[in-house]
């Protein structure tokens, strides 16, 4: 009945609801935070490659191959979308990263990128996961905007396969940002606070998303491409450098393998 309920929503809605659930376990995972006050590097890289898995895997299964689907369907070359949209996105978040001022959890306050600013650390800091989350919410959009938009090979149920599996790599990544500031001194409502705001932008992005491929649909396997090159961007620029940054590496790669197998295994079963 609620499956019913969900499919008769205004795909803009559907978007919403999937990427303010996003945020909610970006919010629980943060919410770690009051159990615990430090975290083990192994946990913490397991975390962050999960992470990544997950990612990697949303970016093939969930948007690129139906961005490859989508185009066989049209007049223009089938790969020609795909590799345009993935590489748009990776230049977009590099954009960003040159621009936006974020500091990464572990790094002196000097070493904040993006254009020179006086922000307070706990803001830098804040924004840098800020930056990890919006591909994420985008590509939630995107997803249900391809269920509205009539698209044979996109389906509500991948759809929410993939705000499951963005939801599941949200939790250990909210408690990846919470419990590394309460060490850097922050109170635990605080670093509560700072953790589970850095996933607002998800619902943000996702309404973006759904939007755009509605009001433009011929740019949809672009923008399926374009929030798949965003996350690889993401992934290989920050996540699997830092899961990778530890001694015991192996942690990070078995928890990048577990990740991209249930991302894989909800997008198949579900999809």
């Amino acid at each position: 009945m609620l499956i019913e309920w969900f499919s008769q929503l205004n795909p803009v809605l559907q978007a919403l609801l999937g990427t303010l659930f996003t945020w909610g376990l970006t919010a629980a995972g943060a919410a770690m935070v009051f159990f615990f006050k430090s975290i083990q590097r192994k946990v913490l890289d397991s975390m962050l490659g999960f992470a990544a898995g997950v990612m990697i895997a949303a970016s093939f299964w969930s948007l690129l191959a139906p961005a490859i689907e989508m185009a066989s369907e049209t007049d223009v070359p089938g790969w020609l979308p795909a590799v345009v949209g993935f590489l748009l996105g990776g230049l977009f978040l590099w954009g960003v990263d040159k621009i936006l001022p974020h500091l990464h959890i572990g790094l002196p306050t000097e070493e904040a990128e993006g254009v020179k600013t006086s922000w307070q650390r706990s803001i830098l800091l804040v924004l840098a996961i800020t930056l990890h989350n919006f591909p994420e919410g985008l590509a939630v959009g995107v997803a249900f905007g391809a269920v509205a938009a009539g698209i044979p090979s996109a389906a509500l149920a991948g759809a929410a396969a993939l705000a499951i599996g963005i939801g599941l790599q949200n939790f250990p990544e909210g408690a990846a940002v919470s419990i590394p500031l309460r060490r850097e001194g922050f109170s635990r409502l605080k670093s509560f606070l700072y953790g589970q705001a850095s996933g607002i932008v998800e619902p943000i992005a996702g309404v973006i998303g759904a939007a755009a491929v509605l009001w433009m649909r011929p740019i949809l396997p672009y923008a399926l491409a374009f929030a798949a090159g965003a996350m690889i961007y993401v992934v290989v620029e920050e996540l699997i450098p830092e899961a990778q940054s530890g001694k015991d590496t192996h942690f990070s790669t078995f928890g990048a393998m577990l990740g991209f197998a249930v991302m894989m295994l909800l997008d198949v079963a579900l999809g």
